[in-house]
């Protein structure tokens, strides 16, 4: 359904499994980043009311979720740890060449963020079925339908947007790109790498 074309090595729930905290504070990161995305949207596209009514939306959805996984780490007794780069995010965002018109980089940013939120749906699927603790499997079950609400709404964005046809190629090569990408990631404790 997410159209990943290199699924996650279901080993990487047993390094999830070993550093509960890390995970933790990378997911909480990862919710705050995603509010800041859409909050970015706003600024930077105002001109598209339906977009600045869904980002809206979508950034109370994110503070919400980054509350939860706040809260979390304080019912276990942790503190949420110091953010850090996001190498998956980092590497992601090397594909669409700098520069182009307004439109042209808005369906480039919305195909990131859709890319981003499908690969977050796939690892939340996999921690609601491998993790042991229940509690936290189930907790990332109820966030693994939004992620993939997330997913539809920015490519359906960006088709809407943009040319359609030419949408759907770049989003087939995100796609590629993405998959060699995770080739070397998957081995650290963190939401995406």
């Amino acid at each position: 359904m997410l159209g990943l074309k290199l699924p996650t090595d279901p080993r990487w729930v047993n390094i999830v499994e070993k550093n509960i905290e890390e995970i933790l504070t990378d997911h909480a990161y990862c919710e705050q980043k995603a509010a800041s995305t859409a909050i970015s949207l706003i600024v930077t596209h105002p001109e598209y009311s339906e977009l600045v009514t869904e980002m809206t939306a979508l950034a109370r959805e994110e503070m919400a979720h980054f509350k939860m996984v706040h809260d979390r780490i304080l019912e276990r007794g942790l503190t949420l740890g110091r953010d850090r780069k996001d190498e998956y995010v980092l590497k992601l965002l090397t594909f669409f060449p700098k520069g182009g018109s307004r439109l042209t980089n808005l369906t480039h940013r919305l195909l990131y963020a859709a890319l981003i939120e499908a690969r977050s749906c796939e690892r939340f699927r996999l921690l609601s079925e491998n993790l042991e603790d229940r509690e936290l499997a189930e907790f990332y079950r109820s966030l693994m339908v939004s992620e993939a609400n997330h997913y539809t709404m920015f490519l359906n964005f960006a088709r809407k947007y943009g040319d359609r046809k030419e949408v759907d190629q770049k989003w087939q090569n995100l796609l590629e790109f993405e998959a060699e990408i995770m080739r070397d990631l998957g081995k650290k404790e963190t939401m995406h790498g």
